[in-house]
C-alpha cells in the first residue's frame, strides 16, 4: 500500500511539473511576439497643406515687386498648374510658377496695374506630396494700392438646350464694353463655374463689366469660333450695384464636328440577295410609330403602287404615305393607327429593286395588329405659372435624349396613349415657334432659346392614370 501510494504521490507531482512547464513556455512564446511586432502607427494625414509664410504677406497693399513666394507646413506638388490656377487681373504672359519642397515662387512677367488687388486661385492644383490631399481653391490675395477691393458678384450658367450645367465653363469680365472685346483680346477677370454652374468672382472694384462664359476651345480665351460653348448678358454688370444673380444661358451656335479626322472609308459592295426587317414587335404595331422596313442593300427604285396594306377583309387601306432616308434603306409607311385592328401588308418581289438591280427573291405577306389602349398610360400634368406666350413644349427623355415633345397649349396637358417607362422632364420656351430648339446669335444679339430642366421624373405606366402638378 505504501509503494502505491508512493507511486500515485509521484505521478501527480510530475504531472504538475509538465503543466508549469507548458505555461510558462506558452507565456514566453507570447512575450516574444509581443516584442518583435510591428508598431501599428498614427492616423491617416487627411488634412491639405496650410499656408505658414507669405512674402509679401496676405492681404498686402502698396506691393511693388513681380515676385510671390508662399511657404506650407509641408512638403507640397502642384498639378497642371496652366489649366487649375487662375490670376486675376488676367496677364496677357502667363507667370513662371516653380516649386521647391514646401515652398511655391511665382515671378510675373507682366508689369502690376497701379491702385489693383490681385487673386492667385489655385484651384485644386496645390496638395501635399505624401497623401495628396488637395488644398481646394486656396487663393492668395494682394493689392498694389491702399485697400484690397472687396466687391463680389455671383450668378449661374446653364444649358440652353438641356437647362444643365457643365463645369468646363469659364466665366469671363471684360472693362472694355465694346461687343468685339470678347472676340479680339483677353479678359480682365476671369472664374470657374462649379458642377451646378454656379460661379462668384470675389475682389472687384465698383465698376461696370461685360460678362460672358466661354468654354474656351484653343486656349486664347476669346470667343473666336462658332463651336465654342458661349454665353452673354444683354446688359452690363457692377458689383457694387446690388441686383438678382446673373443668368446666363450657353449654346453652340454651330455644333462641333467631333469627327475631326479624315477617314478613308470603302463602300461596301451591295450583297447579291436584297433582304429586309420590319419593326414590328412579335406581329404588334405600336401606335405611335410608323411601320418601318429595313433593306441591307440601297434600294434604286420602289414602286408604291405594288405594295399594298390591306385591312382584315382584304380591302386597301386608304390615306397611308411612303418616305425613305436619305440611305435609301429604310422605308417608312406612315398612318393613323387605331388600336386592336388587324392588318394585311403584302410586298411583292418586284415592288424593289437595288442599286445592284436585284428585286426580293420572293414575295412577302405580313400579317399584324395594333396595340390596345390598355398597353399605354394615361397622363395628365397640370401647370401653374406657365407662360403660354412663350410657346411652350413639354419634352420627355433620358438625361441626353428627347424622346418624346408635345407643344403645351393650356394650363392643363393630357396625353391618353402615353408610352410607358420612366422620363425625366423638360420644357422648352419655343419663342419663334417652329416646333424646335434655336441657338443664339452673338453678332445678331440673339439669346438662344431656352430649357428648363424640371427637377422630377415620371414613371408612366400602362392602363394607370398618370397625373402631376407641376409649379415652375
Amino acid at each position: 500500500m505504501q509503494i502505491c501510494a508512493s507511486y500515485t504521490y509521484m505521478r501527480k507531482s510530475f504531472l504538475f511539473l509538465c503543466f508549469i512547464a507548458g505555461f510558462y513556455t506558452l507565456v514566453s512564446l507570447n512575450w516574444g511576439c509581443a516584442q518583435i511586432s510591428a508598431p501599428t502607427g498614427g492616423a491617416t494625414d487627411t488634412l491639405p497643406p496650410r499656408l505658414v509664410k507669405a512674402n509679401p504677406p496676405m492681404n498686402s497693399t502698396n506691393v511693388k515687386g513681380n515676385k510671390i513666394s508662399l511657404s506650407f507646413n509641408e512638403y507640397i506638388d502642384l498639378q497642371e498648374v496652366q489649366n487649375n490656377m487662375i490670376i486675376s487681373p488676367v496677364q496677357k504672359s502667363n507667370p513662371t510658377v516653380s516649386f521647391n519642397l514646401k515652398t511655391i515662387s511665382i515671378k510675373f512677367k507682366d508689369s502690376l496695374l497701379p491702385n489693383t488687388t490681385y487673386s492667385v486661385d489655385f484651384g485644386n492644383a496645390l496638395k501635399d506630396i505624401h497623401e495628396g490631399n488637395v488644398y481646394k481653391n486656396f487663393t492668395y490675395v494682394f493689392s498694389t494700392g491702399n485697400t484690397i477691393d472687396s466687391l463680389t458678384l455671383s450668378g449661374n450658367v446653364l444649358l440652353a438646350e438641356t437647362g444643365k450645367a457643365d463645369s468646363t465653363l469659364m466665366v469671363l469680365l471684360y472693362r472694355n464694353l465694346a461687343d468685339s472685346a470678347v472676340q479680339k483680346t483677353k479678359p480682365v477677370y476671369m472664374t470657374r463655374v462649379d458642377g451646378k454652374g454656379r460661379f462668384q468672382f470675389k475682389h472687384l472694384p465698383a465698376e461696370d463689366f461685360h460678362i460672358y462664359a466661354l468654354k474656351d476651345g484653343d486656349g486664347g480665351k476669346t470667343y473666336n469660333s462658332k463651336t465654342e460653348l458661349f454665353a452673354f448678358s444683354d446688359e452690363n454688370v457692377n458689383p457694387a450695384i446690388a441686383g438678382k444673380p446673373v443668368q446666363l444661358f450657353a449654346y453652340y451656335e454651330q455644333k462641333p464636328d467631333n469627327n475631326n479626322k479624315t477617314v478613308s472609308v470603302l463602300k461596301a459592295p451591295a450583297e447579291k440577295k436584297l433582304k429586309y426587317s420590319n419593326n414590328l414587335e412579335s406581329g404588334i404595331q405600336d401606335l405611335l410609330q410608323p411601320l418601318e422596313f429595313s433593306f441591307n442593300n440601297a434600294l434604286k427604285t420602289f414602286d408604291s403602287t405594288k405594295a399594298v396594306l390591306l385591312d382584315t377583309n382584304c380591302r386597301p387601306v386608304q390615306k397611308y404615305t411612303y418616305s425613305i432616308d436619305s440611305t435609301q434603306k429604310k422605308l417608312t409607311l406612315n398612318y393613323s393607327w387605331q388600336p386592336e385592328t388587324h392588318f394585311v401588308f403584302i410586298m411583292p418581289k418586284e415592288a424593289v429593286l437595288d442599286s445592284a438591280g436585284n428585286n426580293l427573291s420572293k414575295s412577302d405577306t405580313i400579317r399584324f395588329v395594333t396595340k390596345r389602349t390598355e398597353d399605354y398610360g394615361s397622363v395628365v400634368l397640370r401647370f401653374s405659372n406657365l407662360d403660354l406666350s412663350m410657346h411652350p413644349v413639354i419634352q420627355f427623355g433620358d438625361d441626353e435624349n428627347v424622346k418624346l415633345s408635345f407643344p403645351v397649349t393650356e394650363m392643363q396637358w393630357t396625353n391618353k396613349l402615353f408610352p410607358p417607362g420612366d422620363y425625366s422632364v423638360k420644357i422648352l420656351f419655343d419663342e419663334n415657334n417652329n416646333g424646335k430648339w434655336d441657338p443664339g446669335n452673338y453678332s445678331k444679339k440673339m439669346q438662344p432659346e431656352k430649357v428648363l430642366n424640371l427637377d422630377m421624373k415620371l414613371s408612366v405606366k400602362a392602363n394607370w392614370d398618370n397625373e402631376r402638378d407641376i409649379k415652375l
